[in-house]
């Protein structure tokens, strides 16, 4: 199969006429893509157990079709990686990496990293200046120990040494620090903004280095002048590019879809004009999209809208080629004998302890905990991706022969490998929330419980973005009174799902730098509630999969000891002009609330919100059928009936004495009858002037339900999720559809769309009691 690359055709005549299509050019790359796409998602399906990154498996993949593994086959090189096929895929790989710069460009917001920027950056200096002085002693030791290393100048091979040592990946730093639920804690975020400093200083090093490593047949005056051309162009991008794009990004915002089209492409192809110019300048072509990508502003949608266009394409297609190309490269076969794998265990060994004690050190004098420096310096010793594009650029400038290039691919991977595992040993928190012991409802924190005016109710309030936080907040407001409680401790945590788009790490910088912006709207309400009633308001974020956002969710309730967990979901319903009105957070989370009520350590409130919830409820219904989640829910309209404005009213459904027959046997239903009598008779003597109380006996509960909701009496109507008593519910309502199984059979009749209800529906669940638990809250009961 010599072929002369001349005579390479790009597509071929099909086989029926006689034609081999892996002769031809694009058919060869079609297939060359699907198998490292196939390769690389195989590997990262077994890799995924252990947590590593997909960088991890990407290299592995590249090696394994190179001559490491499968190429030492030669009929498999000659037919799927053919010499002559090399050019073609190198250039196709070099514009989705051209276009990955670009995206970590554009994802690296310096302005998020500036309440952190003095000891991040103190840190990364740190973790650059002591790689770079063991990297004159590996320098040294390769010249004098690999064959051919010394034809290369020593500054070009200094330089190169140095940066590969002390560069961090910070696209997959992110990624570690999301998989390990780091990536908003204290750790992550000095993580994140030290990788920033380190990634910026690595590229201008990197970009010194291509102008140092030309032949040194020619003019020391061509680096010079390569040097200061680099320098013109960033001053360039800051003064001319960076201002043309903020006008850009703000016409993209307020036009229409049409205009933001052709803002879109100019952008592309200004970050390929942008590596078109750092390529003639003699700088290699990806830094000029990195620069481009930190011209474009981080605030508003349009960087989010590129990203979103852009990234599934270039990371999913494009990059994996990168990989592929570098493991043709890579020769592991050239690491042989005992003192080439005792050199690897020497360069493995320098590259952790510089990025390692260079960081400790510095976080040790900026007083941060040993602890939380040392694991600071095995994430900074994170490599990855970067640390190849350095590796293949000094392969291409001749600077590292085969072996080195080995040498380095293998240190990459061995450090990037062992930085999730050791994270773990050393700082992640064992997170079980299968040993939940303690368990807490509204009940057992109230005052009047408890005997005691010191009483504090601690809430989680989840939210998901703007569009629920106002109801979310006014929820809240109506279940704090001073009349009744004293203090109310309020933990916002918003949820942002993790997924696999490289976006995701934009959301971190922007939660990170706004806190909780969905808050916004309610902020001056909840400044004068936080006044007049004690409340102290804390936010937080969780960045999870969706698998393990119930994990979250329940840590941080058992951790600030809430008593309730508030759930904002959506559902269907129909306008008063028939028009559907569709509200939904996307799919899964369904399965994160049906998780969270199965493992939460305390009562849950799942919150479905059709628009009424404007301000504080005025209007609220309670009922009651019978159970542990009825009369938490007494309980919680207890707390709202407290509110001057707000007028309660409890409708308890009786059984008819055709319905008798529908006692569910068991030791516990004489317990469950007498505590929900005893409930109802302590929340009648409490509240009688305040609130409302109907009892109703019915044939059919489901059409007195939906009388409830249809009308426009009441704003909300709270409801028990599902533990009754008896099984006069379950035997009437429907139970096997989705909303159901998630809301209970009274909740998801209410919020079915189906049924035209117009009122919100809060459905409430007590935390699942254990037997001694049920015990002690029959005897508190009697006390109070």
């Amino acid at each position: 199969m010599m072929l002369n690359i001349t005579s390479v055709k790009t597509s071929s005549d099909g086989v029926w006429q006689g034609d081999n299509p892996l002769r031809y050019a694009f058919p060869l790359l079609i297939i060359q893509t699907a198998l490292v796409i196939s390769v690389s998602r195989l590997l990262s399906f077994f890799l995924k157990p252990l947590r590593q990154p997909k960088v991890i498996a990407e290299i592995l993949g590249g090696i394994l079709l190179g001559p490491s593994a499968l190429g030492r086959h030669k009929q498999f090189t000659q037919w799927i990686f053919p010499t002559w096929s090399t050019p073609i895929l190198e250039s196709v790989a070099s514009i989705g990496l051209l276009f990955f710069l670009f995206l970590v460009g554009l994802e690296l917001d310096l302005t998020s990293i500036r309440h952190n920027g003095k000891r991040a950056f103190c840190i990364a200096t740190s973790g650059i200046l002591l790689p770079f002085v063991f990297g004159s002693g590996i320098t040294f030791l390769l010249r004098e120990t690999v064959v051919g290393a010394d034809k290369v100048g020593f500054a070009q091979c200094f330089l190169f040494m140095g940066v590969s040592l002390s560069i961090t990946a910070f696209p997959v730093l992110a990624r570690i620090l999301a998989e390990l639920k780091l990536l908003t804690t204290r750790v992550g975020e000095t993580a994140m903004a030290a990788a920033a400093f380190n990634d910026i200083a690595a590229w201008v090093l990197l970009a010194l280095a291509v102008a140092l490593a030309d032949d040194s047949h020619k003019s020391p005056l061509v680096s010079i002048w390569v040097l200061t051309s680099g320098a013109g162009f960033v001053v360039f991008m800051v003064l001319a590019v960076r201002p043309a794009m903020y006008l850009v990004a703000q016409q993209c915002t307020d036009s229409g879809s049409n205009v933001e089209e052709g803002y879109i492409c100019l952008t592309l192809a200004g970050v390929m004009l942008s590596g078109f110019i750092t390529d003639l300048i003699g700088i290699h072509s990806i830094f000029g999209a990195f620069v481009f990508g930190l011209m474009i502003p981080k605030s508003g949608e349009f960087a989010g809208r590129l990203i979103r266009r852009i990234e599934d394409f270039v990371c999913g297609l494009l990059l994996p080629l990168y990989f592929a190309s570098s493991g043709l490269k890579t020769d592991v076969n050239k690491i042989h004998g005992v003192k080439a794998w005792g050199l690897l265990a020497v360069v493995i060994s320098t590259a952790c302890t510089g990025k390692i004690l260079g960081t400790f050190v510095m976080g040790m004098l900026c007083m941060i905990p040993a602890r939380e420096s040392l694991t600071l310096g095995l994430l900074m010793n994170t490599k990855g991706l970067v640390e190849l594009i350095v590796l293949n650029i000094g392969k291409e400038k001749k600077v590292l022969n085969d072996e080195m290039f080995a040498i380095f691919v293998m240190m990459a991977l061995v450090t990037t490998f062992m930085t999730t595992p050791m994270v773990i040993a050393v700082y992640k928190p064992a997170r079980s929330i299968s040993s939940i012991v303690y368990h807490r409802s509204l009940k057992e924190s109230s005052s009047h419980y408890l005997q005691t005016l010191k009483s504090e109710l601690r809430v989680v309030a989840c939210v998901h973005g703007s569009q629920n936080s106002p109801s979310v907040m006014n929820l809240i407001n109506s279940m704090q009174s001073p009349n009744t409680y004293s203090n109310m401790k309020l933990y916002i945590l918003r949820l942002i799902e993790l997924t696999e788009r490289s976006s995701s790490i934009m959301m971190v910088h922007q939660a990170c730098k706004n806190g909780v912006p969905c808050f916004k709207s309610s902020a001056v309400k909840a400044n004068k509630v936080k006044k007049e009633n004690k409340v102290k308001i804390r936010s937080s974020t969780a960045i999870s999969p969706l698998s393990t956002m119930h994990e979250d969710i329940c840590h941080v309730a058992e951790k600030k000891k809430a008593a309730i967990v508030i759930l904002p979901i959506y559902k269907r319903w129909r306008r008063e002009d028939n028009e559907e009105e569709v509200a939904h957070i996307g799919p899964g989370w369904e399965m994160v609330n049906q998780r969270v009520l199965t493992h939460a350590p305390c009562t849950m409130a799942l919150l479905v919100d059709r628009g009424g919830i404007i301000s504080i409820p005025k209007r609220v219904c309670v009922v009651f059928i019978g159970g542990p989640d009825n009369r938490e829910a007494v309980e919680l309209g207890g707390r709202m009936a407290a509110q001057p404005a707000t007028k309660v009213t409890v409708i308890r459904f009786l059984m008819n004495a055709d319905n008798e027959n529908c006692i569910i046997g068991g030791p516990n239903i004489d317990i469950e009858k007498e505590l929900d009598e005893m409930s109802l008779e302590e929340f009648k003597r409490r509240w009688e002037r305040e609130v409302e109380y109907v009892e109703k006996a019915t044939h059919n509960i489901t059409q007195e339900l939906l009388e409830i909701g249809q009308s426009t009496e009441y704003e909300l109507v709270i409801v028990g999720r599902g533990k009754y008593p008896n099984t006069l519910a379950a035997r009437i309502l429907p139970c096997d559809d989705q909303d159901s199984k998630e809301l209970g059979p009274v909740g998801g009749l209410l919020a079915s769309y189906d049924h035209g209800v117009a009122s919100s529906v809060l459905v409430v669940q007590k935390h699942e009691l254990a037997k001694e638990d049920q015990g002690r809250a029959m005897s508190n009961q009697h006390l109070v």
